[in-house]
């Protein structure tokens, strides 16, 4: 059995390592709930963009647009994909990895040539090792609130590519925030553009587009991209903090449940060692009679 002291050393370095995994379970929710709160916030800006283009396709603007034909069959995709920067976040990196690996196998099976943006250190590290995989740009350290230059980066790479005629399509793979108890690896095409049909506000029919039809529907196309590319972001990083909060308060638990066992331990040391002195003191005087 290990020393008295030994074990109050170990008791110690639990304690201090308990401190640190609280300390980033509490960031970690402070940050999902501000994820949260953002990606709630660009909920409207949606809605605007799909009564826009619901708007427009009624007048048959987006019938013969380039970026919403659909190709007869896909022969290369682009494939984006959102990790984490650091880890420490429980299965989050596993799932979303091996969604990925799966659309790869898919591609190959069917003879679809793919290349690759990733999102994160762990995206980028897992893409740079599989064989064949072309990565064509890598970002990492985003903010929380990936706004200005980094989202635009994002979303230029994948229109550009797109418009270039180098892919027939282009899908984001990322972990959807369904609940505080549930998020799931899931995957959604971004282009050919896609928008969900809502019924179109009085002002939006009414409105007359200036300079013309085909700039503004132009323009809300990259808009809504960029919108569900934004989404994207803010739900996979409100699911990482998640994770990332309860692998923090697992690992505290478990460091809660340590420092009781090293406890009961120390404890069965000390009465063991006063035992001993008990029954040698008693020896000693047993021996002078």
């Amino acid at each position: 059995m290990p020393s008295t002291r030994a074990l109050k050393t170990r008791i110690r370095s639990v304690k201090s390592t308990k401190q640190i995994t609280k300390a980033m379970q509490l960031v970690a929710a402070s940050k999902m709930r501000k994820a949260q709160e953002a990606e709630k916030a660009s909920a409207p800006y949606t809605r605007m963009a799909s009564e826009i283009l619901t708007h427009l396709a009624s007048q048959g603007e987006t019938d013969r647009h380039p970026l919403f034909m659909q190709p007869e069959k896909v022969k290369s995709r682009l494939l984006i994909i959102i990790a984490t920067d650091k880890g420490l976040a429980g299965a989050y990196d596993a799932n979303v990895l091996k969604l990925y690996a799966k659309q790869l196998l898919d591609d190959d099976a069917a003879g679809i040539k793919n290349q690759t943006i990733t999102v994160g250190r762990r995206a980028n590290r897992f893409a740079s090792r599989v064989k064949d995989v072309k990565v064509v740009a890598a970002y990492q350290d985003l903010p929380d609130d990936p706004t200005g230059a980094q989202l635009h980066a994002i979303t230029d790479a994948a229109m550009e590519t797109f418009k270039a005629g180098d892919v027939d399509a282009v899908d984001i793979v990322f972990t959807e925030f369904i609940s505080s108890v549930s998020q799931q690896a899931t995957i959604q095409r971004i282009l050919p553009a896609g928008y969900e049909k809502v019924e179109v506000s009085e002002n939006i029919r009414e409105a007359e587009f200036e300079p013309s039809a085909e700039e503004v529907l132009e323009a809300v196309t990259y808009r809504l991209v960029e919108a569900q590319v934004y989404h994207a972001l803010l739900t996979a990083r409100a699911s990482e903090y998640i994770m990332r909060m309860m692998a923090m308060k697992n690992a505290t638990d478990n460091a809660n449940d340590l420092i009781d066992d090293l406890t009961l331990a120390m404890n069965k040391a000390r009465q063991g060692a006063i035992t001993q002195e008990l029954a040698e003191i008693s020896g000693g005087v047993e021996a002078m009679k």
